[in-house]
């Protein structure tokens, strides 16, 4: 299966307008060329951002931005239905009917102001989706050349298997973090690594910088005594945790803070101890692995 080379850090919008940084076209402008100027060529949306609105911001500072098209990856997400102002919603529910996921894609396409996704996710899996129309609507869209790679976000095996019935699914963008880590214990990242649909995770730091809890305080005092062994800072030793796992896992980092993305980059040249890698899972289990 040929997938579309992604950067190996994700940028996620999902903070970059009306829930979170209220960035105008010219700061968008200005993270999405910081990004490209560091190796971050793939932008990770979801329609439902900003109730519906950061897609639209994006593609605004994106024509301004005079970008080669080709030189960066664009991700959307879609099937959520929120209770919002611009939608006509009595309860937030998943759609996946073949007519909605066409409008739908058609939408994101129109506010990212691009002919094509790279990537188009199933956000959600909902309990009434119909596997032969998604496939009739992914079918129609792939032909008409919309979107390149299809897949999944926060799917398990079997309702990938639903899916992948009818239609390939190239990628699962799923929770993956040592602190929430239950994708490696319940088959899911084996289930993809075996069939070759490339993992991306988002939230990839986890709670180790929300929380303090009896967990986190171990992860810490762990990472403390690895800082100087990889000159690193704790979240580059967590995402080199994570992208050491073979499945060959694609951080979709969240944050607009400049210098952290560029340390997410870095963290990409470090190549975690086999046994380093171990105790910092034991740190984040509170005991010996089994």
């Amino acid at each position: 299966m040929t997938v579309t080379n992604y950067s190996k850090i994700i940028s996620g919008t999902m903070t970059w307008g009306a829930w979170g940084r209220q960035f105008s076209t010219k700061e968008m402008e200005s993270m999405i060329q910081h990004c490209l100027s560091i190796g971050i060529s793939t932008f990770d949306h979801a329609d439902i951002y900003g109730a519906y609105t950061t897609e639209a911001d994006f593609g605004k500072a994106l024509v301004d931005s005079s970008i080669n098209r080709e030189e960066i990856q664009l991700i959307s997400k879609m099937g959520i239905q929120h209770k919002v102002e611009n939608r006509n919603n009595v309860v937030k529910h998943y759609d996946y009917s073949k007519d909605y996921i066409i409008w739908s894609v058609e939408a994101s396409l129109k506010n990212l102001q691009t002919e094509y996704l790279d990537l188009l996710l199933l956000h959600r899996p909902s309990p009434l989706m119909q596997p032969q129309e998604i496939a009739e609507a992914i079918t129609i869209l792939k032909k008409d050349g919309k979107f390149r790679d299809f897949g999944v976000s926060n799917f398990t095996p079997s309702q990938m298997d639903l899916i992948g019935l009818r239609a390939d699914i190239d990628v699962n963008q799923i929770e993956f973090s040592l602190t929430a880590h239950q994708a490696m214990d319940n088959g899911t990242l084996d289930y993809m690594l075996g069939q070759g649909i490339q993992p991306m995770a988002w939230s990839p730091l986890g709670n180790v910088f929300k929380e303090d809890t009896e967990q986190t305080r171990r992860i810490h005092k762990q990472l403390g005594a690895l800082l100087d062994k990889y000159n690193a800072t704790e979240d580059q030793l967590l995402l080199a945790w994570l992208m050491k796992h073979p499945s060959g896992i694609i951080p979709v980092v969240g944050t607009t803070n400049k210098t952290r993305l560029k340390q997410s980059v870095d963290a990409c040249k470090i190549d975690l101890a086999l046994e380093d890698w171990f105790l910092i899972l034991e740190a984040a289990q509170g005991h010996d692995v089994p």
